[in-house]
């Protein structure tokens, strides 16, 4: 097995114990493994992470958990800023583009380590009521001006983060659909995979068109995780999901410090 299907491979197994917020490492691992500059990584990383989400996705629509439509509507505006995150990351030099990955890098780990203290996946209590509210006669969400305001917006910087650092902005969708919606935790976590495949898939198409993705990596990588995936379920479910986060948050953060360092270096 090639070095890139093996890197490929450990970011699958990531993503199968932690969730599809544990692809933010594939542009790192690129980075330091393959001698990829970010943004040559991002669109390769991006393809991987669309390739997991929608796994997840499918899945989430078997069992009924996303919120399709509220996922067309965040990933629609997503799409929309996902181009623009692309070109920008295509002419901003790469130092700079290190540094802000590292930022965000450690925002996610810092938000794994928090979850991890929080054994009982308990959210915080809310102040007043989230702009989208669930009609649980229905079973859908009540929508009004407020509530598509909010997820627009959400769409909007997630996508733009997908397109600029190649990321499937997990950890903007999670929080975000926390904070604005009063959907329960599988909801939220089906519905935000939802909106990752979608623009992650869409950031993918806009690489490939015009010609930022590198096939010839990409494929590798993107196989070594689908395997990375399947072997990362068979031991997922044996291991505390609190030690895992903890653990992933850990190595996120070092991994943050080390990019820091190369930026800064």
């Amino acid at each position: 097995m090639s070095t890139v299907a093996l890197l490929g491979f450990a970011v699958g197994i990531v993503l199968a114990l932690t969730g599809a917020g544990g692809g933010i490492l594939a542009v790192p691992l690129l980075v330091f493994g393959a001698g990829l500059s970010v943004a040559q990584a991002g669109p390769i990383g991006l393809l991987a992470v669309a390739l997991a989400a929608s796994l997840g996705a499918v899945m989430g629509l078997r069992s009924g958990t996303v919120r399709y439509k509220a996922a067309l509507l965040v990933a629609s505006a997503g799409v929309v800023c996902s181009p623009l995150g692309l070109w920008l990351a295509q002419r901003m030099p790469n130092r700079p583009l290190t540094a802000v990955f590292a930022v965000v890098l450690m925002y996610v780990a810092a938000r794994a380590w928090q979850r991890s203290r929080c054994a009982d996946g308990a959210l915080p209590q809310r102040s007043k009521p989230p702009p989208c509210r669930l009609d649980l006669a229905r079973g859908k969400l009540n929508w009004t001006a407020p509530c598509a305001r909010a997820l627009c917006w959400s769409g909007l910087v997630a996508g733009g983060l997908s397109g600029l650092l190649g990321v499937g902005g997990g950890f903007v969708m999670v929080p975000a659909l926390q904070r604005f919606t009063d959907l329960g935790t599988q909801s939220v976590l089906a519905t935000s995979l939802a909106v990752i495949a979608l623009v992650s898939l869409a950031g993918v198409a806009a690489s490939a068109a015009t010609g930022h993705l590198e096939w010839a990596i990409a494929l590798p990588f993107a196989l070594g995780a689908l395997a990375g995936m399947g072997a990362g379920r068979l031991v997922a479910a044996r291991l505390p999901g609190a030690r895992l986060q903890q653990g992933f948050a850990l190595v996120s953060a070092l991994v943050a410090v080390a990019m820091l360092m190369r930026a800064l270096g």
